[in-house]
């Protein structure tokens, strides 16, 4: 793994309310580096992604993020540090037209690197090409998704989180986001993966955790756990 963290995050603890959801949950992720956040629903994932992203305030432990103390942070100020987040509901204006979704979102990365414009993401999703000039309410579920991660990598982050970004979608979109993924992962950029497709995230990430009820229970090289015969029974499969 690269010494160089984007997300250094140690003990991490997280409620809603009087429901402590996490439990000392320790994350590390490295510049360029891909990794896998497994277990079955309700286990913690996406409220680890949300403790880290400052959208859930009740929260203990210690988050840096591109080698900054990060634990006080707001969401909009997380991002301007260069983190993209696909959440699982999409996040598309639905009275915004398809270009009009995207440019909104655009800036430039560090270096004032424009590797990601508007015409590579058309290019990328060739779906929204055909409809940029629809509203974003009228687009399907996994055209509305190849939107938010388009929507994201406009942003030109260092890093970006996918939860769950292929739940619920027809094969064939499924197939088009994982290629995506693979492209982001070869370009350089970051990236946690959510996904009940454990297989394709091992594939894909370098690392991977597991969690249950809020605790890391396994975690390590994605093509060692990929033959972990106690994997499958804490996801359940």
């Amino acid at each position: 793994m690269s010494r160089e963290l984007i997300v250094d995050a140690r003990a991490v603890h997280a409620w809603y309310g009087s429901s402590h959801v996490l439990h000392g949950v320790d994350l590390q992720i490295g510049r360029g580096e891909t990794v896998g956040l497994l277990g079955r629903n309700g286990m913690g994932k996406s409220t680890l992604i949300r403790a880290l992203l400052g959208h859930v305030r009740q929260r203990q432990g210690q988050i840096n993020l591109f080698g900054q103390e990060a634990s006080r942070l707001r969401p909009h100020e997380v991002a301007r540090l260069g983190i993209a987040y696909v959440p699982e509901g999409r996040g598309v204006f639905p009275n915004l037209s398809v270009r009009e979704n995207l440019v909104m979102a655009a800036r430039r990365g560090k270096d004032r690197r424009n590797d990601w414009s508007l015409e590579r993401v058309l290019e990328t999703f060739p779906r929204l090409a055909d409809r940029v000039a629809q509203l974003g309410g009228q687009l399907s579920g996994g055209e509305q998704q190849m939107l938010s991660i388009g929507r994201a990598l406009m942003t030109h982050p260092e890093l970006i989180v996918l939860d769950e970004a292929t739940e619920g979608l027809a094969p064939l979109i499924v197939a088009d986001i994982w290629r995506v993924i693979g492209d982001i992962r070869i370009s350089g950029i970051a990236t946690l993966i959510v996904d009940r497709n454990y297989r394709k995230v091992l594939a894909r990430s370098s690392r991977a955790l597991v969690l249950q009820k809020g605790r890391v229970v396994l975690q390590g090289e994605s093509d060692q756990l990929a033959a972990d015969q106690a994997l499958s029974g804490y996801l359940g499969v």
